[in-house]
C-alpha cells in the first residue's frame, strides 16, 4: 500500500511538457487529469485511512486510474506524432 499521490507528471517525466501542451491546448486532456487528480486524491484519503473505503471500492479506483493512465499515454504518443 502505498500513500504517495502519483501525479501524471511524476508518472510521465520525460514528458512533462507535453502533458502540459495538451492540458492547456486540449479539453478531452483537461477532463482525463482532473478525473485522474480527483481519483488519486480518493485513493489517497483511502489508503492514508482518511476516508473508510471497502477493498472492493479501493480496487474499483484503482482500476479507474489505470485506464486513466493508458488513455493519457495514448493521448501523449499522438501528440508526438502530430
Amino acid at each position: 500500500m502505498s500513500h504517495i499521490q502519483h501525479e501524471l507528471h511524476s508518472e510521465f517525466p520525460d514528458q512533462v511538457e507535453t502533458l502540459h501542451l495538451l492540458k492547456v491546448g486540449n479539453r478531452h486532456f483537461q477532463g482525463l487529469a482532473d478525473r485522474y487528480r480527483d481519483l488519486n486524491k480518493d485513493i489517497h484519503r483511502i489508503e492514508s485511512g482518511i476516508e473508510g473505503a471497502s477493498d472492493e471500492r479501493l480496487e474499483t479506483l484503482k482500476k479507474e486510474r489505470l485506464k486513466l493512465l493508458d488513455d493519457v499515454a495514448k493521448m501523449i504518443d499522438e501528440a508526438k506524432v502530430a
